[in-house]
């Protein structure tokens, strides 16, 4: 049967399967093409075996490991959508996803499956699997049972892949829904644009609940039939000793800060590599420079989202140009408009940002307002980012129409930092901002004013009391206190003039 998504990845695969590195994690585990096609089968039928049926989701969160990449081929060739959680999500957090998705599975670590378990319960799941960092727990249990093969399930381009929770600035996340088209199209331009091949080695630092991480990365790999080194988390002395044997590495901003930092960091330890992407946050022109100059390499930038996956990419052979997020990647349309009257815009004029293409994902799930309000009639997505686009063509991206944090590739959405701060006592109000970080690309940044005749707060209690509350992402790096929030005359807070008086507060 045709499983649109796999049938790409099993038509593209090296010549000798057996003989051809998938994976390996360094010093550990090492997969070959074949032993990940029986790996992804024993899952896709532990998944079937667990009652899980076409459409349905199967909501993860759990450690990086190699069962992950093989629970979600399990997934699309048994026909269901994978949806992967940040590991740092709390109880509350994964609560609302669960209630929102209604996945027939939830998996998580098994540390946690006391925690979450009642959770899961009271969101209305039935089945709750374990897995952990080192691929054991009750779904290894239930892949390793299965030994008859899988006959996978047919599913079409349009046919729901997975589901990608994002934050907005208001109210709850959104998933996203990405179909198999969506990921298999993006994948073979990337591979293309890129220049990826089976004798490509990616070094994999990246976590695998993330687009960039699990879709970028992995699905380019496995279009290419190139492989991973496969890292469990950041680590900049081991991605370094591991470059003579890698052609490749994706990462965030603070990848290359933290590299920079490595005095083993030279021409000579980077020759045998040939490319370095960055994404999901800004880099900054003084981290690109400094990269150039210590190693001879220019990092690649390119810009994408959840909703869209990779929509523009600096060239691979011309210049990379530092600060910008270069061209429009072949088959993806992208246009400057005014927000308020939707006329097109000139080169160098910002506006928003708007794209259209076989990437764009297909609208948020069960929200067909929200989708609607985000649609152009003729196709193109809102994208909520600021930009304009230069006399050579190159994309650069100014900012958001929405006061999105992302920080270290992570996207923050304010409103809801607020929320848990506003209720702490002593506090009348707080003011979330991102504020330039050199590591994070920004910080989350809280202003608060407290609340009169009350107990003042203090930085080290407003901290204390958001750890069991947030996601360590989304935690504030400083607590500032102020005696009133600046506001319009219609009483908005101008969080312009909060970024702009604490600009300098990381270093900028």
């Amino acid at each position: 049967m045709s499983n649109h998504l796999f049938d790409l990845i099993r038509d593209r695969l090296p010549a000798d399967p057996a003989g051809h590195l998938f994976l390996e994690v360094p010093g550990g585990l090492r997969w070959s093409y074949a032993d990940l096609l029986a790996e992804s089968a024993r899952y896709a039928a532990a998944l079937v075996g667990l009652g899980v049926k076409p459409g349905d989701r199967v909501a993860v969160q759990v450690e990086k490991s190699p069962a992950v990449i093989a629970l979600y081929l399990g997934c699309v060739r048994a026909g269901a959508a994978f949806l992967p959680l940040n590991t740092g999500y709390t109880a509350a957090e994964i609560g609302y996803f669960l209630g929102d998705a209604e996945p027939a599975l939830f998996v998580c670590d098994p540390a946690r499956r006391d925690a979450l378990a009642p959770v899961a319960e009271g969101a209305g799941v039935a089945q709750v699997g374990t897995l952990d960092a080192d691929g054991a727990g009750t779904m290894a249990a239930e892949a390793a049972g299965q030994t008859g093969g899988f006959a996978d399930v047919a599913r079409g381009p349009d046919d729901l892949a997975a589901i990608l929770y994002t934050s907005g600035t208001t109210g709850r996340s959104k998933g996203a829904m990405l179909s198999h088209d969506n990921l298999a199209s993006n994948a073979l331009t990337l591979v293309e644009h890129w220049r990826f091949t089976a004798d490509d080695v990616l070094i994999h630092a990246l976590p695998v609940f993330h687009t960039h991480g699990l879709f970028v990365a992995t699905n380019t790999v496995l279009m290419a039939g190139a492989a991973m080194l496969f890292l469990p988390r950041l680590d900049p002395a081991a991605i370094l000793a591991l470059m003579p044997r890698a052609t490749a590495m994706m990462g965030v901003p603070t990848f290359y800060t933290r590299l920079l930092r490595e005095p083993g960091l030279t021409p000579e330890a980077t020759k045998g590599m040939r490319l370095f992407v960055s994404g999901s946050a800004p880099l900054l022109a003084e981290t690109h420079r400094d990269w150039q100059a210590r190693t001879g390499h220019a990092i690649l930038e390119r810009y994408g989202m959840t909703e869209t996956n990779m929509n523009t990419s600096n060239p691979y052979e011309g210049d990379r140009v530092a600060g910008t997020v270069g061209f429009p990647l072949p088959g993806v349309d992208l246009r400057v408009v005014d927000p308020e009257t939707g006329r097109a815009l000139g080169p160098d004029e910002v506006g928003m940002i708007e794209v259209r293409g076989p990437n764009v994902f297909k609208g948020y799930w069960r929200m067909p307002e929200k989708t609607a309000a985000e649609f152009k009639a003729d196709g193109f997505f809102i994208t909520g980012d600021l930009g304009k686009v230069d006399g050579r063509g190159y994309v650069h991206i100014v900012g958001r129409g929405k006061d999105l944090i992302i920080t270290g590739g992570y996207n923050v959405y304010p409103k809801e930092v607020e929320t848990e701060i506003d209720a702490l006592p002593g506090v009348l109000e707080s003011a979330v901002i991102g504020l330039a970080h050199k590591d994070f690309g920004e910080g989350v940044t809280a202003i608060v004013v407290a609340r009169p005749g009350a107990e003042a707060p203090t930085e080290a209690g407003i901290l204390a009391a958001l750890e069991s509350r947030l996601a360590k992402f989304k935690q504030p790096k400083r607590i500032l206190f102020v005696d009133e929030l600046p506001r319009n005359t219609m009483g908005k807070v101008q969080k312009n003039l909060l970024r702009d008086a604490h600009k300098d507060l990381y270093g900028g």
